[in-house]
Order: C-alpha cells, then sequence, then structure tokens
C-alpha cells in the first residue's frame, strides 16, 4: 500500500471516529428534504468521489466508473446530484466536459485526469429535473446534469475549489 493511501486510509478512519454513535446517544438531527432544483443553470461543488464498475449495457461494455456527488446551495437548503461518468472512450466527450468545467481541462487539451484534485472543485452546469419511478412504483424527481459548463473564473470568488468540511453528510438527504 502506497503511504498517500495510508494518510488517506488513517484520515478516514479518524473522520469515522466522530460518526459512529453509540446506542444510548440522544439523536436530533431529521435531515432536510430532497431539493429538486427547476431546471437552470447553478454552480456546484463536488462533495463526493467514489471509483466503481459499471455492469455493463446495451451499448457500453462493463467497465469503470466515477461516481459523484454534486451539491448546488440554494436558498432553501441544500441539493444533491449524483452522477455516474464512464471511463469508456465513447464516453470521452462526457469527461472532458466534466474536467473543463472543473477548470482543469482546457478546450482542445490532452488532460490526465487527475481524480485527487475532483472532491473540492467547483463548476457550472445546466441541470434539469428526472422523474422515475422507485421501486415500490411511486413517482418521484432527481437532479439531473443536462450539460456542462466550461469553468468561468468570474463565477467563483474563492478561485474555484472549496475545502470541504468535515461532516458536511450531516445534512443530506436520504434517497
Amino acid at each position: 500500500m502506497h503511504s498517500e493511501e495510508k494518510n488517506t486510509m488513517s484520515d478516514m478512519n479518524q473522520n469515522n471516529q466522530n460518526m459512529f454513535l453509540d446506542w444510548d446517544d440522544a439523536i436530533e438531527n431529521d435531515g432536510q428534504e430532497f431539493i429538486v432544483l427547476p431546471e437552470g443553470d447553478y454552480n456546484f461543488t463536488v462533495t463526493d468521489f467514489e471509483r466503481g464498475r459499471f455492469p455493463g449495457g446495451q451499448k457500453i461494455p462493463a467497465c469503470n466508473k466515477a461516481s459523484l456527488t454534486l451539491q448546488v446551495q440554494t436558498d432553501d437548503g441544500v441539493a444533491m446530484c449524483f452522477i455516474d461518468l464512464l471511463l469508456y472512450k465513447t464516453m470521452e466527450w462526457k469527461l472532458s466536459s466534466f474536467f473543463r468545467s472543473i477548470g482543469q481541462k482546457q478546450r482542445g487539451q490532452r488532460l490526465v485526469m487527475n481524480w485527487n484534485r475532483v472532491v473540492g472543485s467547483q463548476g457550472r452546469a445546466h441541470f434539469k429535473p428526472r422523474s422515475y419511478k422507485d421501486r415500490d412504483g411511486n413517482d418521484r424527481q432527481t437532479n439531473d446534469v443536462d450539460r456542462f459548463y466550461d469553468y468561468d473564473e468570474k463565477n467563483f470568488p474563492n478561485n474555484g475549489f472549496m475545502e470541504i468540511p468535515e461532516g458536511i453528510d450531516d445534512e443530506l438527504p436520504f434517497n
């Protein structure tokens, strides 16, 4: 195991220590309702990234995927969007679009994707609500990214990167 991985695992274990509840602890945080964004353009912050595998489908075989959590600050609270980016050649345009939106890539330039710098990055995208049926057959809506916009520094007063505070998940709604 590399020293960087050991440090990350050590930090994660230390952060988790503050998250555990004891059987007789008091609880009070009810969370918030899931906020569905009206269609439009919003600044977002990437608050989570996980490496995973796409199991394959009709058009794309099994491949690696990046699962991202994007947060949008609204007057009603924090809206969430969960997006998977597939690491497959026909989806390279979407990867490029995402990395341009967070300022890591310039249009027409080659980029080695730096996933270690994704969490905390800020960008801008066009979001649309998407309707679906949940496992119980109930009609639900979620936030989808319709398209990412190229990074423009005037949209981000703190240089497009935000330090994600510990316990950010404390206020996240459940799906």
